[in-house]
């Protein structure tokens, strides 16, 4: 701690001789021997006056760094419908009611927007979609989509054999903005990997309205595996060309490397983290 500008310490504890006072002040602090160190007078005031403060001093700077450790703030996060609802929305209810100083924003988007410029302090997607660049941190389960129909679909236009039949049904699209059209029907079999490209009358990008469509008998939908297990198990979805969609890559946290973490993102790490179950 300077005084006055100088650069002499608040104890004068510069390597100066007895007879030789600190420039800076023109007073000396300290009286040294060859065996002991005192303050001189005007040390003692020195000490007096400022010695108290040193406590108060002490106090905030723990305040602060209590701060610094604390779980709080707000996470600004960037995520398709899917792991939304799947992933992020289910650690969150474990998270947000014993940690009331956190606040999470979620942003729902399917291109693959920089996080960086947009502000955002991290963002989700399939791990293959991460770039290289990227701290990538798993927090979901492989995945599978799953074709499904209405009883009254099938009964009405049969069932198909094979993904290429699918060009000849009624099925429900999709549209992502890193697609400059409707998305192709992704299938895998045996190693070979084949795109379909269907058509209907309905073109959504939220999982919802594609599976109430699906129910309601007006085409075909592909849908995360996930979000059909009560339709099927209920019965108002049937599933088909199963054996055609293979299990992908889960998703992941993604973030930049250089990104200085607090608290509240690192205690939302642990959360997401998947271990290989839920």
């Amino acid at each position: 701690m300077a005084l006055n500008g100088a650069n002499a310490s608040v104890h004068g504890d510069q390597r100066a001789d007895d007879d030789q006072a600190p420039v800076a002040l023109g007073l000396r602090l300290l009286t040294r021997t060859t065996r002991s160190v005192a303050p001189t007078e005007a040390g003692e005031r020195l000490l007096r006056t400022v010695g108290p403060r040193f406590e108060e001093i002490e106090t905030e700077l723990a305040a602060l760094i209590e701060m610094r450790e604390k779980p709080a703030g707000t996470i600004r996060l960037t995520a398709g419908e899917h792991p939304a609802i799947a992933v992020l929305e289910p650690a969150l209810s474990r998270l947000l009611p014993d940690y009331l100083d956190i606040n999470v924003e979620i942003s729902f988007d399917h291109g693959m927007i920089d996080i960086v410029t947009e502000r955002f302090d991290a963002g989700v997607r399939l791990g293959e979609q991460v770039a290289k660049d990227m701290v990538a941190v798993r927090i979901g389960p492989d995945m599978r989509m799953a074709v499904v129909g209405s009883p009254a679909y099938f009964t009405k236009m049969g069932v198909p054999d094979t993904p290429q039949d699918l060009t000849g049904h009624r099925c429900i699209n999709m549209r992502l903005p890193t697609y400059s059209s409707v998305y192709s029907w992704e299938f895998e079999r045996d190693g070979r990997e084949l795109k379909v490209r269907v058509d209907g009358q309905l073109v959504y990008n939220n999982i919802a309205l594609r599976m109430q469509s699906a129910v309601a008998g007006l085409g075909l939908a592909e849908l995360p595996e996930d979000q059909v297990e009560t339709q099927l198990a209920e019965g108002t979805l049937i599933r088909i060309l199963a054996e055609w969609c293979p299990t992908f890559a889960g998703y992941h946290l993604y973030y930049p490397s250089r990104r200085q973490s607090s608290p509240a993102f690192n205690l939302l790490i642990e959360v997401l983290r998947y271990r290989g179950s839920r």
